[in-house]
């Protein structure tokens, strides 16, 4: 009797470990959120078949008179320094908690698993609001000013980078890091010389996806208020102006491609 009660809370820890519980979970929340939307009513707006179709033909051509570029470079410019700035922020306050919150500093002990415990509940704090949840707490706090855009990218995404950072760094194979503390070298050097180098490639690359996603950001939350693309966008939307707003998105999207292809171009010249 006690085998067979063993053998059945092995088999219940091995399911809670499975895909098969997070499969069901999955769609239990696919029919929970079904049922609740109304399906008597009007789903689908009758007049915006026309409105979509007037959207779409406006891109042919977008908006390309001399000062409507000029605006729109102007904005991109400041949609990318508040996304450089804010992911600049972001990386470095994420770095160094990440490395707490790994574990990798210190030696073995209640003392080093308390402090990364308290790092990785900092970290879930930090990311666990959006960033523009936190641009209209800044713009409340610093009115509409740059400060409150770059504080609303660096403390989520600082949260997100931390979190990512400590995973890669506990990730890291134990051979090279038995190596270097065999030649008694320390956590510090440890983390410098074995974890850091080691995962320096994948942290890299999801720095890079991470910046692509702050200059989204960056210009989504100047729909509060803060010029940059995403003020642009919202001006042109209203006055229904949409080679305008087609415009605007090229940029965006250019923006994005071109920080594609700048990490594409690191990621190759550290793996060679």
């Amino acid at each position: 009797m006690i085998w067979t009660g063993v053998t059945k809370a092995r088999g219940a820890a091995r399911f809670l470990e499975t895909r098969r519980l997070l499969t069901l979970v999955l769609a239990g929340a696919l029919v929970w959120s079904l049922t609740g939307v109304d399906w008597g009513g009007g789903i689908v707006h009758t007049g915006g078949g026309n409105a979509f179709k007037e959207f779409l033909t406006a891109l042919f051509p977008p908006e390309l008179s001399p000062g409507f570029l000029k605006l729109a470079i102007a904005a991109s410019w400041q949609t990318l320094v508040h996304a450089v700035a804010g992911i600049t922020l972001a990386l470095a306050i994420g770095l160094a908690l990440g490395v707490v919150a790994s574990g990798s500093l210190g030696h073995l002990g209640r003392s080093r698993l308390a402090i990364a415990v308290a790092a990785r509940f900092l970290l879930a704090i930090m990311r666990s609001i959006h960033e523009l949840v936190w641009a209209v707490l800044f713009v409340t706090a610093f009115g509409l000013s740059s400060l409150a855009v770059v504080l609303a990218i660096a403390i989520p995404y600082a949260g997100i980078l931390g979190r990512i950072y400590s995973e890669l760094l506990n990730d890291v194979p134990d051979g090279p890091l038995d190596g270097l503390r065999s030649s008694g070298a320390s956590p510090a050097k440890v983390l410098v010389y074995g974890r850091i180098p080691l995962a320096l490639t994948d942290m890299i690359g999801y720095s890079f996806y991470r910046f692509e996603c702050a200059i989204r950001a960056a210009a989504i939350m100047s729909f509060v208020g803060i010029r940059g693309l995403g003020y642009e966008i919202q001006l042109s939307l209203n006055d229904l102006l949409f080679s305008e707003v087609w415009t605007l998105l090229l940029f965006l999207v250019g923006l994005v491609l071109l920080v594609d292809y700048w990490s594409t171009r690191v990621r190759r010249s550290l793996g060679s």
